[in-house]
């Protein structure tokens, strides 16, 4: 990746206190509650203005149903009740957070109200705060800006989505989130996921927020020279940061490809008016033109002069098709065809070439068809018509949504200013001078200093306290080594692995850390020998118990004179390679040796037995 690459990142983390506006709890729960229905539209801005990302939400038509757990939201959830005073602690961590990166706090905080018609807000709006601005990180030796600080609350977790309806759950809605966003000062993806990691690191010396799947999510705004910002929102995997980066930025070159392609051509906007084909398609052997019809749908075609070649290119490089695709299914439909992928997906050659004749194309001309509901094919077609014709200008600013495999999906428009209006219900909070000395005399170990500390205090290598404090395992390592001195052995069970457990495809997030403590308790007290943990870890894994997971580790314990009978057969058995190397063999010699104890007995046990075994046997 080149310097080419500019980027900034957002980042939300959710703070561990209670909500924001309410006394609720944050803790996630799977009961649904009671329920209620809801339909959302914009309103406009002071200056008269409807935000695009809004008005296109709106014109979904969806519904949206609430759950709301008793226990864990209210009426001030509901949006049926005004919002309590904002949370102190949480307003603290933030400026705590804000200190630590160099932030200058600000004299008063007001809440702002911002325009969210998604669903995921029973109000319509998310409540947000500016609580400090124009920090910086030090990141090798480069300043890394950081513009914004602000504290906001977190919103309604999406249960089910079907036939226009969306299904929340208020649990996590009201969770405070703190929010960091830097500016463009970064230029490559593995840059962006050092600075990730470094803001987490920060977030986490507080002590005080949240931990796990789904606690924190990345924003990345990304544009390369001749592009546009681009806005990937919601990433949850930091190790998935720098994918998401790099074709992020090959689909702006693409992109900018197809625009010069398109220009070379002199090709004009395409027209938006489409041709009905569904008579001509009734016996068309496709499944999903087949599934229209039968439900009195429609078959529609567009002509698109001049862009054969780029809707889809023989070696998937350019794929405008997709891009058009993701405008049309926000009309509700499944996707669209075009002419670069047919025939395919039981549309035949003979199809095809009526649809040719029909618009007329010349052979440099593509087309697009789309079918189903009538209301929804005419919008679907007409707004791929318009990201074609979108192609001509390079790349439009949009909002995108991650998929797992590291591309992302077109969302919406960026929104703009006018989504922001300000929040009546919540008063004002100064931040006097008091307040501000507190928070600078109780301010926690930054991660550098952190890292030494562990390295010094438990004897480990920078590298591995440096790792530790850098993903967030500091913590449960200095549960277990402060009480239990198994530093060594919990640093390469954190480190080495459970990184490798995931790397075969084990799901490692079940092992928490009150189970990782428990685990390493057990081994203090000689329940199982250290060798053991891969194998506890992996039955845990697999849907066992803790309890029976290591019940079945002990098992295989044995006792010191059945290992010392192992001992002496393998020097025996080796009895030449002993008296050749003496008490060097040692070495050599443990390999075999825990090869047939593995798990059995302790290695630094074996080890001393072997010794043992073979200065007897040398005389």
């Amino acid at each position: 990746m080149s310097d080419e690459i500019v980027c900034g990142i957002e980042i939300h983390q959710q703070l561990d206190t209670k909500k924001l506006f309410c006394d609720c709890p944050t803790a996630l729960v799977d009961i649904e509650g009671k329920s209620f229905f809801r339909r959302l539209r914009p309103v406009q801005s002071e200056l008269g203005e409807i935000d695009r990302a809004a008005l296109m939400q709106a014109e979904k038509k969806l519904r949206f149903i609430y759950q709301a757990p008793e226990g864990a939201s209210c009426l001030v959830d509901a949006d049926e009740e005004p919002p309590h005073g904002a949370n102190k602690d949480a307003l603290d961590i933030v400026l705590t957070v804000a200190a630590l990166l160099n932030a200058q706090p600000v004299d008063e905080v007001h809440f702002m109200r911002k325009i969210v018609v998604d669903g995921s807000n029973t109000s319509g709006f998310q409540r947000t705060a500016m609580i400090a601005m124009d920090g910086y990180l030090d990141l090798n030796g480069k300043k890394i800006s950081i513009p914004t600080f602000c504290l906001e609350e977190d919103a309604a977790r999406k249960v089910e989505t079907k036939d226009g309806e969306i299904t929340y759950r208020l649990d996590r809605l009201g969770i405070p989130l703190i929010e960091i966003a830097t500016g463009p000062d970064m230029h490559s993806a593995e840059e962006v996921k050092e600075v990730a990691f470094a803001l987490g690191s920060i977030m986490r010396a507080t002590r005080k927020v949240k931990r796990g799947i789904g606690t924190i999510r990345e924003d990345l705004n990304i544009s390369i020279p001749g592009g546009a910002r681009v806005e990937i929102k919601g990433v949850q995997e930091l190790r998935m940061l720098p994918l998401y980066v790099q074709n992020e930025a090959d689909r702006q070159k693409s992109l900018l490809k197809i625009k010069d392609i398109l220009h070379e051509r002199k090709t004009k906007p395409a027209s938006e008016s489409y041709l009905d084909l569904t008579a001509e398609f009734k016996d068309c052997g496709s499944k999903i033109i087949a599934g229209a019809l039968k439900k009195k749908g429609k078959v529609f075609a567009v002509a698109l002069p001049g862009f054969s070649g780029v809707m889809k290119s023989p070696d998937s490089s350019l794929r405008l098709g997709a891009e058009m695709a993701g405008y049309a299914k926000t009309k509700g439909v499944a996707g669209i065809f075009h002419s670069d992928e047919l025939p395919n997906y039981g549309i035949t050659q003979e199809y095809v070439d009526l649809v040719r004749a029909k618009l007329q194309l010349s052979p440099e001309d593509a087309f697009a068809l789309c079918a189903d509901e009538e209301k929804k094919a005419s919008a679907a077609i007409v707004a791929a018509v318009k990201r074609a014709n979108m192609a001509l200008e390079g790349v439009p600013e949009e909002t995108r949504d991650p998929k797992p495999d590291g591309t992302s999906v077109y969302s919406r428009p960026l929104p703009g200013a006018a989504r922001m209006y300000p929040e009546t219900d919540v008063p004002p909070i100064e931040i006097g001078h008091d307040k501000m000395a507190k928070i600078l005399a109780n301010l926690p170990e930054l991660p550098v200093e952190k890292a030494e500390r562990i390295a010094t205090q438990y004897s480990i290598h920078i590298q591995q306290s440096t790792q530790l404090v850098r993903e967030g395992k500091d913590e449960v390592f200095e549960k277990v080594s402060s009480t239990l001195e198994l530093s060594s052995v919990a640093a390469r069970t954190l480190l080495s692995t459970l990184p490798e457990l995931e790397r075969d495809g084990n799901d490692v997030s079940c092992i928490t850390d009150e189970i990782f403590c428990t685990i390493f308790e057990c081994l203090s007290n000689n329940k199982f020998a250290k060798d053991a943990i891969p194998e506890i870890l992996k039955s845990i894994i697999a849907g066992n118990t803790v309890e029976s997971a290591i019940d079945e580790a002990g098992k295989s314990l044995i006792t010191v004179d059945d290992a010392a009978k192992i001992v002496a057969k393998i020097v025996s058995e080796r009895a030449d390679f002993v008296k050749a190397k003496g008490l060097a063999a040692v070495g050599p010699l443990m390999g075999p040796l825990m090869a047939e104890m593995r798990g059995k007995i302790d290695g630094k046990q074996a080890s001393e037995l072997l010794k043992q075994e073979i200065e007897k046997f040398l005389g």
